[in-house]
């Protein structure tokens, strides 16, 4: 006899569930539909989540494609050595497009401001070209710049990895076109979804490790365009920007020459949690030089080709 009386319990999603559902839902159809992928790895966060998810997304077995990053020399050491932590924990190849390499092939010039980030997108195209990656996943998402909120989940680039914006392929529902023909390729964002919250949540969820340099800790650093950039190899202030040793933590981990730091006491992922809560400006925006050169400079650099 069936106890009408019996109540049916139903299981809710959470936000984290179901953006963590999404996610490994793309990264495998990017494995079912494309015949040579690769994930963009650089020891971020970003990229510390994907590669977590990745690795979910197929166990017990491994993560059957390799990671891409294209180092520019200006990294920072702590953010290198968790790179190379995470390659041997997951147990992934990893491929390095080097710039270095690249300028002292005379393939492409450093400026005069001592950036690398333009010349970076010649290498990742190099370097992809080179490996016959068709499809290259990365950690952007929608919430980190006006550039990237225009981004489809799958983006088309064309025969020399290029980007258009008025010219992108329809996304209904999670039905994704991975159709490309020889020399195009795609590019993918499994984290399009996700903010910044998002991922610290996650973090704190997961007990995922992230380099220490995301926590507050003392730094030698100096002011500059209402930045705090730390005193280093790579950059060195001026005579009228003296050096003072702050609590600061990174947000985003690019280059060392145009990431800055911001003030902060929170050394632990529960007070990064409580800090990012109630922001209003982005990690990129509070914390990125090289996207203060235009209010165009990321669409820009992705027509070009970059990431």
């Amino acid at each position: 006899m069936i106890d009408t009386d019996r109540r049916q319990t139903k299981r809710h999603l959470t936000q984290l569930q179901v953006l963590e559902a999404e996610a490994i839902y793309i990264i495998r159809e990017v494995v079912a539909e494309v015949e040579n992928p690769a994930m963009m790895f650089s020891g971020g966060k970003d990229s510390i989540v994907m590669l977590h998810l990745a690795a979910k997304a197929f166990a017990p077995s491994a993560i059957p494609f390799p990671v891409l990053h294209i180092d520019t020399g200006h990294n920072f050491p702590e953010v290198l050595e968790f790179r190379d932590l995470c390659v041997s924990k997951y147990r992934v190849n990893l491929v390095v497009g080097s710039v270095q390499d690249a300028i002292d092939r005379n393939v492409v010039f450093e400026d005069r401001s001592g950036s690398r980030n333009r010349i970076q997108t010649p290498v990742l195209l190099e370097t992809a070209a080179k490996h016959g990656f068709n499809a290259l996943m990365g950690g952007a998402r929608r919430d980190e710049e006006k550039a990237r909120a225009k981004e489809r989940v799958f983006s088309f680039r064309d025969e020399f990895g290029q980007w258009d914006p008025k010219s992108q392929r329809p996304e209904l529902w999670s039905i994704y076109n991975a159709q490309v023909h020889v020399g195009e390729s795609i590019r993918v964002f499994p984290l399009s979804n996700w903010t910044e919250l998002d991922i610290w949540e996650y973090i704190a969820a997961e007990g995922i490790g992230v380099p220490p340099i995301y926590y507050a800790h003392q730094r030698e650093v100096f002011e500059r365009n209402g930045m705090w950039f730390a005193a280093n190899n790579f950059c060195q202030p001026t005579a009228n920007e003296p050096t003072e040793v702050k609590s600061v933590r990174y947000r985003t981990v690019g280059d060392a020459t145009l990431t800055a730091a911001v003030l902060s006491e929170a050394d632990t992922v529960e007070k990064v949690i409580e800090e990012v809560s109630v922001t209003r400006i982005t990690e990129r925006g509070a914390t990125r030089g090289d996207d203060k050169f235009s209010e165009a400079a990321m669409e820009d650099r992705k027509k070009e080709g970059y990431f």
